[in-house]
Parts: C-alpha cells; sequence; structure tokens
C-alpha cells in the first residue's frame, strides 16, 4: 500500500517552488523598506496562549486546532501567526526597548477547516506586527505596506474595505442593540451563529450561512455606536489613506474572525477566484499583549494567505520569471576529463555561475541532449585532446555555434570577466 498526502496539504513541486520564492523575496524587500525585521517562532505553542490570545468562543479555538498531549503538557500547531509573536515579545521583553517595535513573518499555519480554493488544513502566511504605537499613522503605515505589497507583484483589481470595531466601552451598547436586533428571529438562524448569541453576537454578522444573512439585513451599524475617540480614530485612518492616495471602501460588515482586534478592522478583497474572496486581512489588537500577561502595549497588524495571494496573481496574469536552472553545462568524455570537470565547475560556481555536469556516465550526444533541456546558455565539451591541449570547445546554446579555445578564455567568456 501506498502512502499519500495527509488531506488538507499540498506539496509545493519545483516546477512551483520559484513562485514561491519569488513572493517571498518581494515580501522581504517590501518589510525592509518600511523598517521591519524578520521574526520567527516555533511551529507549535501551548495551547493556552491560543485560547487566550484568538479567544476562546473563536471558530478556530472551538473548532480548528490541532492539539495534541505530550507530556501531560497540551500542545497546539499554531492555526495563526499573531499569537506566537506576541507571546515572544512578551517573553523576551522587547517591549522594553526601541519602540514602535515593527516584525514580519513567513511562516506555516494549520486549521482543521473544509478545504477551498487557496485554502488548505496546512496553509502559509506572510504577516505583519507593529507594537508600542496608538496612533492611527501606525494603522495607515500597515495598510499602505500590504498596499504597496500586493501592487508590486502585479495584483490588480482589488479593493480595500475597511470598519472600526470599536473600543470595549462603545461596544458594550452596540452589543445590547444588536442582540435586541437579532433576538426575534434567533430561533431561525443557524446552530453557530445561535452559539455566539451570548458569547460574541458581532460574529453572527460574519455568518457564511446564506440563510442567516437574511435575517441581518437592516442590523444595527458599529459605526453608528463608536465612541468620540474610536469616531476620531476612524476618521484619522481614512485622512491618512486619503493623503497615501489608498483607494478604500467603508464596509461596517468586516468583523474579522479573532476576537483581539479592536477599533481598525480591514481587508484587501479580490474577485478574481469568483465570488469576492479576502487575500489579506488585519486590524488593530491594543489589548492583546496584556491579555496573553505581559505589560499595556498596543498594536497592529495583518495576516495573508500566500497560497491564495499566487492564485490571484495566476488570474491576474502576473509574469513570475522563471530561473534559469543552468548557465553553463559541461559534457565530459572519459574519466580523466570528467576529474577536470568537477574543478571546472568548482571555479565557475565560485563566480557566481550556475553549473551542471553529466553524474549519469552517459555518452556525449545523451549529454548535449541533457544540455539543451537544462536551457543552458554555454556548454563546455571537454575530452581527452582538450585536456591536452588545455582547451575546450564551447558551444553557444542559443546559436549552436562551437568553437574551440584555451580553457582560460572560455572562462572569461561565460563569465563576462
Amino acid at each position: 500500500m501506498s502512502i499519500s498526502i495527509p488531506k488538507g496539504t499540498k506539496d509545493i513541486l519545483p516546477a512551483d517552488s520559484y513562485k514561491w520564492q519569488w513572493v517571498e523575496e518581494r515580501f522581504r524587500q517590501t518589510c525592509s523598506r518600511y523598517g521591519y525585521s524578520e521574526f520567527r517562532t516555533p511551529v507549535f505553542e501551548h495551547t493556552e496562549l491560543f485560547q487566550r490570545g484568538i479567544g476562546s468562543t473563536t471558530d478556530v479555538v472551538q473548532k480548528e486546532m490541532y492539539t495534541f498531549e505530550i507530556a501531560e503538557r497540551s500542545l497546539t500547531l499554531k492555526p495563526e501567526g499573531t499569537a506566537g509573536v506576541v507571546r515572544s515579545f512578551i517573553e523576551n521583553k522587547l517591549y522594553a526597548g526601541q519602540l514602535p517595535a515593527k516584525y514580519y513573518y513567513i511562516t506555516p499555519c494549520y486549521r482543521y477547516e473544509k478545504m477551498q480554493k487557496g485554502r488548505q488544513r496546512e496553509f502559509h502566511q506572510f504577516g505583519i506586527e507593529l507594537f508600542g504605537s496608538s496612533s492611527m499613522l501606525a494603522d495607515t503605515e500597515v495598510i499602505a505596506l500590504a498596499y504597496d505589497f500586493l501592487k508590486g507583484c502585479g495584483v490588480d483589481g482589488f479593493v480595500l474595505h475597511i470598519n472600526s470595531i470599536g473600543c470595549p466601552e462603545c461596544r458594550q451598547e452596540y452589543r445590547k442593540a444588536l442582540q435586541d436586533f437579532i433576538r426575534p428571529n434567533l430561533d431561525k438562524l443557524c446552530e453557530t451563529s445561535r452559539s455566539r448569541f451570548d458569547t460574541n453576537p458581532m460574529r453572527i454578522l460574519d455568518s457564511k450561512d446564506p440563510d442567516d444573512q437574511k435575517y441581518l439585513v437592516g442590523a444595527p451599524r458599529i459605526l453608528d455606536y463608536l465612541c468620540d475617540d474610536c469616531r476620531k480614530d476612524f476618521d484619522e485612518l481614512q485622512k491618512g489613506l486619503d493623503a497615501l492616495g489608498i483607494p478604500y471602501e467603508i464596509d461596517p460588515g468586516i468583523v474579522r474572525g479573532l476576537d483581539y482586534y479592536t477599533k481598525t478592522a480591514f481587508e484587501f478583497v479580490s474577485d478574481k477566484l469568483g465570488a469576492q474572496s479576502t487575500i489579506c486581512g488585519g486590524g488593530r489588537y491594543d489589548h492583546l499583549v496584556e491579555e496573553i500577561g505581559g505589560p499595556s502595549v498596543p498594536g497592529v497588524g495583518f495576516g495573508l494567505g500566500i497560497e491564495r495571494l499566487l492564485l490571484v496573481l495566476e488570474a491576474c496574469g502576473a509574469e513570475i520569471p522563471e530561473p534559469a536552472q543552468c548557465d553553463v553545462f559541461i559534457a565530459a568524455m572519459g574519466s580523466e576529463a570528467q576529474m577536470h570537470s568537477l574543478a571546472l565547475a568548482a571555479r565557475l560556481r565560485s563566480a557566481g555561475v550556475k553549473v551542471l555536469s553529466d553524474a549519469a556516465g552517459r555518452g556525449l550526444k545523451a549529454q548535449l541532449k541533457y544540455a539543451d533541456r537544462s536551457g543552458a546558455s554555454w556548454c563546455f565539451v571537454i575530452g581527452g585532446d582538450e585536456l591536452e591541449k588545455g582547451t575546450v570547445q564551447l558551444r553557444d546554446m542559443k546559436g549552436s555555434v562551437q568553437s574551440e579555445m584555451p580553457e582560460e578564455e572560455a572562462l572569461r567568456v561565460v563569465t563576462g570577466g
């Protein structure tokens, strides 16, 4: 019986891995321009980190986490990137350093959920976190970074949706108004929505059940219940985006799926995959550091799914250049020539040249066929005669022109030296 890949995971084959490397490099470059440093955290953490950080009433914690017991400790594969960074930020006392502190990460995450296009049970995220600023300038910067990255990758046709979900104080009045609106039709909502009524009624607005949505038409809007401070901050965010020329739509339906968000909530939405699909989402979390056990330090950030981004790039027709597998192929005939080709390949590689040579002992004709398939620009052909004279046969693979020349001269030709 053969062993197959676990359901909800996907191999990234060499034919596709260069695309991942391409978007990863652009994300690193964008973060570097904004002054963000890379953060790496373990793939698993103590389960209580996510229960406290994400919220015990969320679908992620209740239904989707990969949790296991080892030595009487409950551990969980991380379902998102923020909680682990916050844990490390506290544990390593990074809050005592210069603030704001700016970090980015590229990480795998794990959620046991229904699979759909661009969403696997093992998925990968880009993310950034900015700690130590309560100013809407920080929120504007975080959104601008995501916008610049998406545009720089070649994504088009996406729309930025923004909302404010208020602070704990102004949400109390809104929560009561929302419950009063929902209560007459509560028994008609799906089981998941009914379970959220007492614990987190705002999440009912995010229900994916189409039957639920018809009972939510005309529901009160959080924007109408914002306190003066939250209203002022939301106005400041819009002014910042206007100053940068970043277009946006105000969307009162954005509540985000994790409990730790306060004030700013945003999503970059694309219709390139059919129905509107979120490719990047984030917001502000002013109390998360404190809830996990640290001091009171505000934060804001986003997460962006790499799998979904690559699907959107493909749908946009964005060009991701495939790197050349090989610059120079060395075809050697005879054992002495093969030994010499090892040293020649080492010289070329030390000069930054991509080199392939035959490792299967094939004849010259087969080697040249392999050289052609490799995409090499040049081919060195070396046999006993060439060794004796200190020359090589240098073949231009693009023009199919071959000439004999001293080895040192051939090296200068292919290295541009």
